[in-house]
C-alpha cells in the first residue's frame, strides 16, 4: 500500500497548483530573495528559476512540489493585492452624474483640473519591462499627462475627490491606506495665506499647521504620505516634505542660507525653529537642519516617526542633476519628484545619496529570523546584503590618505603595482591621413553605461582574502596583481576559434583609463583580467585579494533604475522597439515634448553615477588629515572594490564593442571619453558608419536604441573643426569626445 500512496503523492505533486509567472516573481521579490537563493534552495540552475518566473518553462517533480510549497508560504506573508469589483461608497464619480460623492475633508484639486488626472492610473501604465521589477511598489504618476497649469485655487475652490480614488503617483490595486496621498508633498502658502500641500497627481491638501513641529505632526498623523518598502525585510519610505520659500517664511525659516550656513550645510543649533523642535521632543540627524533634513523621534517597536525635508532654495536640488526643478511651481515640482519617487525611490538627499540608499533599500542588512523555541524572532544577517558592519578594503583598493596607508611616506606616490586604478576612459589619438579626408566626426554615447556594467556583475559581499600566486578565476570578484603587457591587440580572439588582425596603434588599451599599454605588473579588477583571457592570452597573477563571499548585489538596483529610465523615456516618446532611424528621430528633440519629464531622466542618470561614486566617498572637510578615518568609512556601503569592478566592466564592455566594430568594418575610434566614442565618417549620422544588415546590427557591436548598453547619437562636428581645435590648442591628441556634443570648448564631460 505504501507504494500506492507514494505514487498518489507523486501524482499530486506533479500537478501542484502554481500562481502565474508574474506572481511568482512578485512573491520572491517581496521577501527579498534573489533568483540565486531560490535556485540554490531548490538545487536547480539560476536559468531554470528565471524561466519559471518568465513563464517560458514549468517546474517538474520533485522541484515543482517544493517550489509550490515556497510560493504558498510567501503568499501567506505577502497576499496578492486585490482590486474592488465595483466602486465603493466613497469611489470617485464623474462630475455631474447621479450619486456625486461629497468632497473629502482637507482635499483639493487645482481649479479646472479634471478629477481623472488625480484619480485614474492603471497598474501597468509605466511598466516597460514588468517582469524585472524587484518588488511590488508604488506605481508611477501618469507622467505622459502633466496636470493642467492653472492658478492656485483659493480656499473655496474645492472639488469632490474620493478618498478611495487611485491618486496618480500612489500605489494602485493594493494601495496601502497609510500612503493614500503619495510619497511626498510640496508645501506652499496659497493666495489666501493658507498652508497647502501639493501631492503628485494634482491633489492638494490643506495643512493646518502653524509651526514646523506642528507640520511634522500633521504629516505623520493625517497627511497619509509615504511609500511602501522595496524589499520584504526593508522599511517603508518616510514621507518627504518639500518647502517652498513661502512655506519657509511661514515657519520662521530663512529663504536662503548665509555663506557661513551654506558652508556648514545647516542652520546654527541656536536657531529658533530648531529650539521649537527640541521643545516638542523632535530630533535632527547629524546633518542638522539643512537642505536635506530628517526630523524624527526614536522608534518604539515598529512605530517609526520620521519626516524628511527638502528645501530647494537652500540648493537641495543640484541643477547638475535636477536642472531647473528648483524653480518649478509647486504642482509641477510635486509631479517631477513624484515620478522619480515612484519609479526610483523617495529621494533621501542628493541623487548620489539616493543611489546609495537604493542599494540598501533593495538589500537591507538584516531580516527577521524564524521563530525560536519560544516563538520569538530576532534580527539576523540578510543573505545577499552587505551586512550592517563595515569591512576593510584591500591595501591596493584604498584611496590615498586611507588609514591602511598611514605608514607610507608623506609624499609617496603609489604606482600601478601598489594601487588599483580602474577608471573610465579618457583617450584620444591623432587622425590618420585617410580619416582627414572624411567630412565628419560623429560621437555615439552608451545609454546608462555604468548601470549596464553593474547588471549581472558578481561583487564581493564580505572582506577580502589575500592569496599568493593564485590561479585566476573569472567568477571570483577581487583585485589581481598581474602583468598584462604581453597582450597584443594586433591579434585578438573575437569568438570561438575566431581571431582578428587589427591595427593596435589605432586602438586604446583595454587595461588602462588612458588607453596606454601597461608596462608591467599592475592591480586590476576581475573583469579586466577576464577580458585579457577572452582576447586569447594567458594570465599569471602574482597575488590577489579575492572575495569568496560574493553575489550579484547590484542586479535589483540596475533593474529598478533601468525600468525608471525606460518608462520615463517611453513617456517622452522614445520606445525600446523603435527602428534605428525612428529612434534617432525620436531622440532628436525628446526633451522639448515634456521638459519636466526630461528632468526625471537627468536625475535617474545622476542616480546611477552618483550612487556608484558614493561607494568610494572621499573625506570632505571635517578637519580630516591623511591617515585618519573619515565618516564614510563607518558605512558597510563604503566599498571601493565594488565601484572599481563596475567601472572595469563598463570600460571592458565598451572596448569589446570597439574591437568588434574594428574587426568587421576596419574603422577605429578617434577619441573615447567615459561612455562616448567618436568616429570619422562620410556622413553626419551614426547610420553612416554603424553596420546594419537587413535592419540588424553587428552582433556584439554598437546598436542604436534606448536600452542600457545600446547607443544614441551624441553629436557631430566636422573633421575640419577637430583639426582646427587641436591646432589652436597645440594638442594633437586633444580628446574631441569631450566637445563633440555642441562644439563648445569647455572642461565639462559630455559623455552622458
Amino acid at each position: 500500500m505504501s507504494e500506492l500512496f507514494d505514487a498518489v503523492d507523486a501524482l499530486v505533486a506533479s500537478r501542484s497548483v502554481l500562481p502565474p509567472p508574474a506572481e511568482r516573481k512578485r512573491l520572491r521579490a517581496a521577501h527579498g530573495l534573489t533568483i540565486d537563493e531560490v535556485a540554490t534552495a531548490l538545487k536547480v540552475r539560476r536559468a531554470t528559476v528565471s524561466g519559471w518566473e518568465a513563464g517560458k518553462t514549468e517546474p517538474r517533480p520533485p522541484e515543482r512540489d517544493a517550489y509550490a510549497r515556497l510560493l504558498d508560504k510567501l503568499a501567506e506573508l505577502y497576499p496578492a493585492p486585490t482590486t474592488p469589483a465595483g466602486p465603493e461608497k466613497d469611489a470617485a464619480v464623474p462630475e455631474g452624474s447621479a450619486g456625486e460623492s461629497a468632497p473629502a475633508p482637507g482635499v483639493r484639486t487645482p481649479a479646472g483640473a479634471p478629477v481623472a488626472e488625480a484619480a485614474v492610473v492603471t497598474a501597468m501604465e509605466n511598466t516597460q519591462t514588468p517582469a524585472s521589477a524587484p518588488a511590488p511598489v508604488a506605481v508611477a504618476p501618469e507622467a505622459a499627462t502633466p496636470p493642467e497649469r492653472t492658478a492656485r485655487p483659493s480656499s473655496t475652490s474645492r472639488r469632490p475627490v474620493a478618498r478611495e480614488a487611485a491618486l496618480a503617483g500612489s500605489p494602485v490595486g493594493g494601495t496601502d491606506p497609510r500612503f493614500a496621498n503619495g510619497p511626498l508633498a510640496v508645501v506652499d502658502v496659497d493666495d489666501d495665506g493658507q498652508v497647502v500641500a501639493y501631492c503628485p497627481g494634482g491633489l492638494v491638501l490643506d495643512a493646518p499647521a502653524k509651526s514646523l513641529p506642528a507640520l511634522v505632526e500633521w504629516t505623520l498623523r493625517e497627511a497619509k504620505l509615504g511609500a511602501p518598502k522595496l524589499s520584504g525585510p526593508g522599511k517603508d519610505a518616510d514621507p518627504l516634505l518639500v518647502l517652498t520659500q513661502s512655506a519657509l517664511k511661514r515657519y520662521g525659516l530663512p529663504a536662503t542660507l548665509t555663506d557661513e550656513e551654506r558652508h556648514a550645510g545647516r542652520l546654527p543649533e541656536d536657531h529658533k525653529v530648531i529650539k521649537q523642535l527640541v521643545r516638542a521632543e523632535w530630533r535632527l540627524t547629524k546633518r542638522g537642519l539643512g537642505p536635506w533634513a530628517r526630523i524624527y523621534r526614536p522608534a518604539t517597536g515598529s512605530d517609526r516617526q520620521c519626516v524628511q525635508l527638502c528645501i530647494p532654495s537652500w540648493n537641495a536640488l543640484d541643477p547638475r542633476s535636477w536642472g531647473h526643478a528648483g524653480q518649478l511651481p509647486p504642482a509641477d515640482l510635486a509631479r517631477v519628484l513624484g515620478v522619480y519617487a515612484s519609479r526610483v525611490m523617495t529621494p533621501r538627499g542628493s541623487t548620489a545619496v539616493t543611489g546609495l540608499e537604493l542599494m540598501t533599500a533593495l538589500h537591507p542588512p538584516t531580516r527577521a529570523s524564524e521563530p525560536d523555541a519560544h516563538g520569538r524572532r530576532h534580527s539576523e544577517h540578510n543573505p545577499g546584503s552587505l551586512g550592517k558592519d563595515p569591512v576593510d578594503c584591500a591595501p591596493c583598493e584604498a584611496p590615498d590618505g586611507h588609514p591602511l596607508l598611514a605608514d607610507l611616506p608623506r609624499f609617496h606616490v603609489r604606482g600601478p603595482g601598489e594601487k588599483l586604478f580602474e577608471e573610465a576612459y579618457d583617450w584620444a589619438r591623432p587622425m590618420t591621413d585617410d580619416e582627414c579626408t572624411l567630412r565628419h566626426l560623429v560621437g555615439i554615447d552608451v545609454n546608462m553605461a555604468f548601470a549596464a556594467g553593474a547588471n549581472g556583475l558578481a561583487v564581493g559581499l564580505g572582506a577580502p582574502t589575500h592569496v599568493k600566486a593564485p590561479v585566476f578565476d573569472a567568477k571570483l570578484p577581487g583585485s589581481w596583481l598581474v602583468d598584462l603587457s604581453h597582450v597584443d591587440l594586433s591579434r585578438v580572439k573575437t569568438g570561438k576559434d575566431k581571431w582578428a588582425d587589427l591595427d593596435a596603434s589605432l586602438l586604446p588599451s583595454p587595461f588602462t583609463p588612458s588607453g596606454e599599454r601597461p608596462q608591467g605588473p599592475a592591480w586590476y579588477a576581475t573583469p579586466t583580467v577576464a577580458y585579457a583571457v577572452e582576447l586569447g592570452y594567458d594570465v599569471a597573477p602574482i597575488e590577489a585579494y579575492v572575495r569568496y563571499d560574493n553575489g550579484r548585489y547590484l542586479d535589483g538596483w540596475y533593474q529598478r533604475l533601468r525600468d525608471a529610465f525606460l518608462a520615463t523615456m517611453a513617456d517622452l516618446g522614445v520606445h525600446a522597439d523603435l527602428s534605428p532611424a525612428d529612434f534617432l528621430a525620436a531622440m532628436d528633440d525628446y526633451k522639448s515634448g515634456d521638459p519636466e519629464l526630461a528632468i526625471v531622466v537627468s536625475a535617474v542618470k545622476a542616480t546611477v553615477k552618483g550612487g556608484l561614486g558614493k561607494l568610494r566617498e572621499r573625506p570632505r572637510g571635517e578637519g580630516w588629515k591623511p591617515g585618519q578615518p573619515w565618516r564614510a568609512l563607518a558605512r558597510p556601503t563604503w566599498r571601493p572594490d565594488i565601484r572599481a569592478a563596475v567601472i572595469s566592466r563598463t570600460r571592458i564592455n565598451l572596448h569589446r564593442k570597439i574591437v568588434k566594430h574594428a574587426a568587421f568594418t576596419g574603422q577605429y575610434p578617434v577619441a573615447v571619453l567615459s561612455d562616448c566614442v567618436v568616429y570619422a565618417a562620410d556622413g553626419p549620422s551614426p547610420l553612416d558608419f554603424l553596420p546594419y544588415r537587413d535592419g540588424k546590427p553587428l552582433p556584439g557591436g554598437f546598436k542604436l536604441g534606448i536600452n542600457p548598453g545600446l547607443v544614441k547619437w551624441e553629436g557631430t562636428q566636422s573633421v575640419l573643426w577637430g583639426e582646427e581645435v587641436r591646432e589652436r590648442f597645440n594638442a594633437p591628441e586633444l580628446n574631441l569626445a569631450r566637445y563633440i556634443k555642441d562644439g563648445q570648448i569647455t572642461d565639462k564631460d559630455n559623455g552622458e
